[in-house]
C-alpha cells in the first residue's frame, strides 16, 4: 500500500472528499490509526501537553518530535506523516528554520514538516518547498504563541483580524504550502477561506466547512476523562476502561489469580526435584561449573509465546 501524498490530497479537494487527519505520538497508536485508514498523522507538538504532562507545547524541543516521529513513521504504511517544527526551532531564521527541518527529514523520514505563522513564515515556507520539503501550514489560534494571543481563544472574529487570516492562508499558498491548518477559527471564515484557497484546508475547531479535520488523538479517545475541550468529541472512553483494566489487575494480584497456569511457563519435573533436593540437603553445586544452557531462539521464543514476532513494516 502507498503512502498519501499532498498531490492526492488536492485531488480530494477537488472532488469534495473529506480529509481525515489525527495525531500520533508512538508506534503502536501509529500502526491502529493507520489500520483505520486515516489520511494525515501529526506527530504534533501537542505531545508537550497530552504526552509529556506540560502546560503548553512550548517545552517540546526538536530531539522530542524525530524520536517520536521516528516511531509513527516505522509504525505505518499508508498515511503521510508530518512532522511538526516546535517552538523555537523556525523562529530565528530562515536558515535555522532549514537547519530543523532538515534534521526532521533526515532523521525521522516523514513525509512533511509543519510550522505555524502565515505571512511572517512565507520565506521559511518558500525556502523549504524549494527545497524539496512539503510544508503544511497552521493559522489562527497558533499554540506557541499562546502568550501572546492570550490563552486558547477563537480568532478571526473581527473583520480586520478575518482579513489578516485570510491573508496569511493566501501567502502560505503562495509560498508553497501543500495544505494548512484552521484552528480556533470561526466556521463562517473557515468556509470562506476553504473556498478561495486552492490548498486543502483542514480544521481544528473550525466548524464543518474546511476540506478535512484533524484531532488530538487523545481527545476523541477519551484519555482525559475529566476534561473534553470544545471543539472535540469522545468517540471511545479509553481513559476509563484503561483505569478499569488497571484495577482489575490490582486486584487479581492481590488475590493471587494472576498470573495463573495460562501465563506460567513449565519446566521438567525431574529437574526441579534435583533443585528441591539441594535444599534438603542443605547445600548447592557450585553453578559456575555448570554447563551454560542452550540459548533460545527467535522461534523458539515465539512459539513459546514470549518472544513478540518481527515487525512486518520497516
Amino acid at each position: 500500500m502507498s503512502r498519501v501524498t499532498p498531490d492526492q490530497l488536492r485531488e480530494m479537494k477537488t472532488r469534495g472528499e473529506r480529509i481525515a487527519m489525527l495525531t500520533a505520538y508512538d508506534y503502536p497508536t501509529a500502526q491502529i490509526l493507520d489500520a483505520a485508514g486515516l489520511h494525515i498523522l501529526l506527530v504534533g507538538d501537542s505531545m508537550g501537553m497530552v504526552v509529556l504532562g506540560h502546560p503548553t507545547t512550548l517545552p517540546v524541543t526538536l530531539d522530542d518530535i524525530i524520536r517520536h516521529t521516528q516511531a509513527v513513521v516505522r509504525g505505518t504504511e499508508h498515511a503521510l506523516i508530518v512532522g511538526d517544527l516546535p517552538f523555537g526551532s523556525f523562529q530565528v531564521s530562515t536558515e535555522e528554520t532549514m537547519r530543523a527541518a532538515i534534521r526532521i527529514m533526515k532523521e525521522a523520514a516523514p513525509q512533511a514538516v509543519k510550522l505555524e505563522g502565515g505571512r511572517r513564515v512565507a520565506a521559511s515556507v518558500r525556502a523549504l518547498t524549494e527545497a524539496g520539503i512539503p510544508v503544511m501550514g497552521h493559522v489562527g489560534l497558533t499554540p506557541q504563541s499562546v502568550n501572546v494571543t492570550g490563552g486558547f481563544k477563537v480568532q478571526g472574529k473581527t473583520e480586520r483580524a478575518a482579513r489578516l487570516l485570510l491573508d496569511d492562508v493566501l501567502a502560505l499558498e503562495e509560498a508553497g504550502a501543500f495544505a494548512v491548518v484552521l484552528e480556533l477559527v470561526p466556521a463562517e471564515l473557515a468556509r470562506l477561506v476553504t473556498e478561495r484557497t486552492s490548498i486543502p484546508t483542514i480544521g481544528i475547531g473550525a466548524g464543518p466547512y474546511c476540506d478535512g479535520e484533524v484531532q488530538v488523538v487523545h481527545d476523541i479517545m477519551g484519555l482525559f476523562p475529566d476534561f473534553t475541550p470544545r471543539h472535540t468529541r469522545r468517540f471511545a472512553e479509553l481513559g476509563a476502561a484503561m483505569r478499569e483494566a488497571a484495577q482489575a489487575y490490582v486486584a487479581e494480584v492481590r488475590e493471587r489469580t494472576f498470573p495463573a497456569a495460562a501465563q506460567s511457563a513449565k519446566m521438567s519435573a525431574e529437574v526441579i526435584a534435583a533443585l528441591r533436593a539441594e535444599d534438603a540437603q542443605g547445600a548447592a553445586p557450585d553453578a559456575s561449573s555448570q554447563e551454560e544452557p542452550p540459548a533460545v531462539s527467535q522461534a523458539e521464543g515465539e512459539a513459546d509465546g514470549y518472544a513478540p514476532p518481527k515487525p512486518a513494516r520497516n
